[in-house]
Formats: structure tokens, sequence, C-alpha cells
């Protein structure tokens, strides 16, 4: 295969999922990231949850990106929050597009959450988060090390600066693509979360191999667009050339 650049309402029975009022308050100036690349556009569907929102590839049988918007009250919030940990395929999807739980059986892989748990402020935000169109197929190691350092430090940047949007997403690169489970999960090579903080007109990028690794990349979200093949229209064109020195505490 060519480059791929690259829904308390959940009820155990059936996963209901009920949307937000509005799922464009996830993106900034309410403006979606956009698919430049015509190849990953087929059989996606954009899936809105309580406080965060997937575009799903049902060709991947994932997410392309999860978009999800931080605010200072709702970090404090998930700090005293409990993981569910019960993962779920959503309903919403057609057979065949969304991954399974047997997917990820003996895989050798972590469900790797786009937007994560720790950030969830609520239970009905919290169990959504486990829905398996808001995960990739992670290494273990990087999920429970880097990613997760990473995931912490940028919860301190909305900590710090209250009003924050965070995009994260999988890259897919290479001619043949590792996949997991019946429904051939593709596995991403590389990962990513661009962040951008309007009331510091900060944005920037972070892109992780997924590997046992600890070495990050910082971007510039100009340059992930090069790579992922996804813009970002809610940011300004004047700060997509930002690339800060690097991320507290990771």
């Amino acid at each position: 295969m060519k480059k791929w650049f690259a829904s308390l309402l959940f009820a155990v029975a059936a996963h209901a999922i009920a949307a937000p009022s509005s799922c464009t308050d996830f993106t900034p100036n309410a403006q979606w990231p956009v698919l430049a690349n015509a190849r990953m556009a087929p059989k996606t569907r954009m899936l809105c949850y309580s406080d965060f929102a997937v575009l799903h590839s049902g060709i991947t049988h994932g997410p392309l990106w999860s978009a999800e918007h931080l605010t200072r009250a709702h970090m404090d919030a998930a700090q005293d929050m409990v993981r569910t940990n019960k993962f779920f395929a959503d309903a919403r999807l057609p057979d065949g597009e969304g991954a399974t739980l047997d997917d990820y059986k003996r895989s050798g892989y972590d469900r790797g959450h786009m937007s994560p748990a720790g950030n969830r402020w609520n239970p009905q935000a919290m169990a959504q988060s486990f829905t398996l169109a808001n995960v990739v197929p992670q290494n273990r190691e990087n999920n429970q090390r880097l990613w997760a350092r990473i995931e912490t430090s940028v919860r301190g940047i909305a900590f710090r600066y209250d009003d924050t949007y965070v995009v994260t997403g999988p890259m897919f690169n290479g001619q043949q693509l590792q996949t997991i489970g019946p429904t051939r999960v593709f596995v991403p090579t590389q990962l990513f979360k661009v962040v951008y903080v309007p009331s510091r007109q900060m944005a920037f990028a972070v892109v992780v191999d997924n590997i046992s690794t600890n070495r990050y990349d910082i971007k510039t979200v100009h340059e992930l667009e090069t790579m992922s093949g996804i813009r970002f229209p809610g940011i300004p064109e004047s700060l997509k050339d930002q690339r800060p020195g690097g991320l507290k505490g990771v």
C-alpha cells in the first residue's frame, strides 16, 4: 500500500452515544481539520462525542484524527476521574468499518487513545473515550511511557493557559503497512499532536514514531500538514511556522 498520510451515556448493553450541543466546539473557529490527501477520504465518518470528536476511517478502521478543547476547569475536574477501561465498538459505524475488541486480542499492541482518557472530566466523557473509534494500535512501551508523558505535558499547557485546542492522530507511511486482527486494523507508523493556544498565539506539533522510544520531535504546523496530509485551517497561518524548544517534563 502506498503512503497514507496520514461517540454517563455509555450504556454497557447498547453503547448509546449522545452528541454535544455543537460538534465544532472542539475545533478553533469551528473549523475542522481538512484531508488534503484525497486517498484518505473514502469511507470517512464524523463521530461526535460529549467532549471530543473523531474523523473515522473505514479503510484504516480507526481514527484519522480526534479533536478536543481543553480548559483549566475541565483539566482540574479530570484529576478526580476514575478510568472505566471498558472499550467498546461504536454501533454507529457500518459493519466492517470499525475495529472490534477481537482485533486487539493477543495483538501485542495497546489500544492507544487519541483523545486521552486522562483529559475526560465527567463520567460520560470518560466512558465515551474508550470507543475503539478513538484508539489505534500503539506500541505498548510507547503508550505507557513517552506518550503518557506527552499527554501530561499537554494537560499542563491547558492548566497554565486555559483555552487549548488539541488534535491527535496517526500517520501511515510506507509501502507495506502492518495490520492486526480479522478486521485488519492499520498500525500507525507515527503519531502526532497539534496544540493551539489562542491566548498565547502559540501553535506547534509533536510527532512520535510508533515504537519503543524516548524520542519525540517538535514540528511546525506547516511541517505536520505536509507530513500528515491533513490541514488545520482553524489555526492562523501566521502561527504555523512556530517551533518551541520542547515539552515540559518529557
